[in-house]
């Protein structure tokens, strides 16, 4: 592969990134609203202990 070569692809993404600066900002802002939560260590136990144990063939109803 040629050192200077760029797919299509990467081609699209850094234009659309030069047309749309702040992408990368929206895109930590979503991920922050979304995934990066600080847990509730109490409540996660709380989760723990609530479980039901699963049977081993779910689809069973006898």
């Amino acid at each position: 592969m040629a050192k200077h070569y760029e797919s299509d692809v990467t081609q699209l993404i850094n234009q659309y990134k030069e047309q749309h600066p702040d992408t990368e900002l929206r895109q930590r802002e979503g991920r922050a609203r979304l995934w990066d939560k600080n847990l509730d260590p109490e409540i996660q136990e709380g989760f723990k202990q609530a479980r039901v144990p699963q049977k081993p063939y779910v689809y069973q109803t006898n």
